[in-house]
């Protein structure tokens, strides 16, 4: 048996985060504790659901869980310390801020943050373990909502389209505009073109 099948699913937080990938912005982590007694159909990983699908079901993850909480590096923490240790550091502080101790975290991936309770990494657990989808699904709508604001503050490069996600539509607005001051300046493209400016 798993180890999570002796835990009170009451007491399991899923963990997960959005937005690893991006050259700008934020990364998001989202912790969930589920109420067993609450079931919410249709969770599965946040990538395999429709933009629409996705911001109903995380007002009723919210409404639901027993507890969620979120958790954020920003764009100059990720510099400083590398997008691995910021999306660490993102799921400690989301894992930290719920209202109820977890006895277990599930995080979705290989790595473990550095919580003060077990923790289980699961390779694939956002389309695994309910509690981890529900945390990539409340995480994801969190950071795209975001984009969409940061991109009125930061006209023509398009992130309310692609989120700061390195899109070719990105890349030629970062060529034209320059980079902007939410841009992670550690990133390839982003680097390269400080170095040839």
């Amino acid at each position: 048996m798993e180890l999570f099948d002796y835990i009170d699913s009451r007491m399991m937080a899923g963990v997960d985060e959005v937005g690893r990938g991006p050259l700008a912005g934020p990364v998001i982590a989202a912790a969930v504790i589920l109420d067993p007694e609450n079931p919410i159909p249709g969770l599965m990983d946040s990538k395999k659901i429709s933009e629409k699908k996705r911001i109903l079901l995380a007002e009723e993850i919210r409404e639901k869980a027993l507890s969620w909480a979120m958790g954020r590096a920003e764009h100059d923490e990720i510099d400083s310390i590398n997008i691995l240790q910021a999306s660490l550091l993102a799921m400690k502080r989301a894992i930290e801020s719920l209202s109820i101790k977890p006895e277990l975290v599930l995080v979705d991936g290989i790595y473990r943050p550095d919580v003060d309770c077990k923790v289980e990494p699961i390779v694939k657990g956002d389309s695994k373990i309910a509690a981890i989808s529900a945390a990539s699904i409340i995480a994801k709508v969190a950071r795209d909502n975001e984009m969409v604001v940061l991109a009125d503050q930061y006209p023509g490069y398009g992130f309310s389209q692609h989120k700061g996600y390195p899109t070719k539509m990105h890349i030629n607005a970062l060529k034209e505009l320059g980079v902007s001051l939410i841009h992670r300046k550690s990133f390839s493209p982003v680097k390269r073109l400080l170095e040839s400016s």
